[in-house]
């Protein structure tokens, strides 16, 4: 009994060796969530991106914004010239901390009871708002002999989600994640379920080209992402009464480029594995650093360097930035353009490697 019990685990051992990819993917699943979880997931989160508009422009509000950057919380960026401006930036996603120093600052702060300076926080994204609350107890630089201000010298305006529900934050992010999830895996075994059920040698006599049997492929699954979509935003606003502040049309748009993108990632796994079961590993092992890596959960700016060069590869950072600021910031879709240019380079360069790829298979 024993010995046929050897026979059997020994044959699994050599059909697991020639198996690359399943080998592969039993070193590279648990280092990368080690790295995921002890590197790149991080809840100190430093070099917020933020910009202030300093009206008053006197030695004490410099000395105050130099305080703030001096806590490593904040990176500021170029300044602006308006409060206008500011809001602007806030919106686009350009920053997620706007600081205000109005122009009669130094008598504010001679006024032991009132709020001398005003922090615009993005309420959309997770973990700023608590961020921001952290530098309100900077304090403001004093004279030799002064009183200490009674009460915090900043007043904190949480934009775009002034509850501060974090169902507000994580519902239209999720609309990401959810098509991350289903789009990738629908399409990770799509040409190799062809294979496996034998279609692919019907589809090769016919005289459709690649290209058309890739776009054939994706449109019904456009659709589905979209039905997909539309399901999470209704029950987002009738369940959790998350609003939706931008137009539904720009809304859209951004869901058909980002459902476009997963799915010339779910092809292009397709091309690369031999069998379903090869094309779920790999489509879970793409799917874990993008919902940790994206700013779903974790605030972005709180990644180190790398983590966020690797994001930056993905379809779904992009599109989180987008929802949120569509959904809850009402920014149209032309104010982010730069994550819709990199979906769209992503769609561009996926789709071009998946059908290169499809194309050497036949021959």
């Amino acid at each position: 009994m024993f010995g046929r019990i050897l026979a059997v685990t020994l044959k699994e051992l050599r059909q697991l060796s020639r198996d690359r990819l399943s080998f592969g993917m039993i070193v590279g699943i648990p280092l990368m969530q080690m790295l995921l979880f002890g590197y790149a997931i991080n809840f100190d989160v430093r070099g917020i991106r933020t910009a202030v508009v300093d009206e008053a422009d006197t030695s004490y509000s410099r000395a105050l914004v130099a305080e703030l950057g001096a806590t490593g919380v904040v990176r500021f960026l170029a300044p602006s010239a308006s409060v206008d401006e500011l809001r602007r930036r806030l919106n686009a996603g350009e920053i997620s901390v706007g600081v205000y120093i109005p122009a009669d600052f130094e008598r504010r702060r001679l006024q032991t009871d009132r709020a001398s300076v005003q922090l615009l926080v993005d309420g959309s994204e997770p973990l700023i708002d608590t961020v921001a609350r952290g530098l309100a107890a900077v304090p403001l630089p004093q004279r030799p002999g002064a009183v200490a201000p009674r009460t915090s010298p900043f007043e904190i305006r949480t934009e775009y989600n002034p509850e501060r529900r974090t169902a507000v934050q994580i519902v239209p992010a999720l609309i990401g994640v959810i098509l991350n999830m289903t789009m990738v895996i629908f399409t990770a075994a799509a040409i190799v379920r062809e294979r496996e059920r034998g279609n692919l040698e019907l589809l090769i006599t016919t005289p459709i080209r690649s290209g058309e049997l890739m776009a054939g492929k994706l449109l019904p699954y456009v659709l589905i992402g979209l039905i997909q979509t539309t399901l999470v935003l209704v029950v987002g606003a009738w369940i959790f009464d998350v609003p939706v502040n931008g137009g539904l049309l720009h809304l859209y748009a951004a869901a058909g480029l980002f459902i476009a993108a997963t799915l010339t990632l779910g092809l292009l796994i397709s091309t690369v594995t031999k069998t379903q079961f090869q094309a779920f590993q790999l489509a879970f092992f793409t799917m874990l650093p993008s919902i940790l890596l994206s700013g779903f959960m974790f605030p972005f700016d709180g990644m180190p360097k790398p983590a966020q060069w690797i994001a930056q590869v993905l379809p779904l950072t992009h599109f989180v930035e987008m929802i949120r600021g569509i959904v809850l910031r009402g920014a149209p879709i032309t104010d982010l353009g730069t994550q819709a240019a990199k979906l769209a380079v992503f769609l561009t360069v996926a789709l071009v490697i998946a059908t290169l790829r499809f194309r050497k298979r036949l021959d």
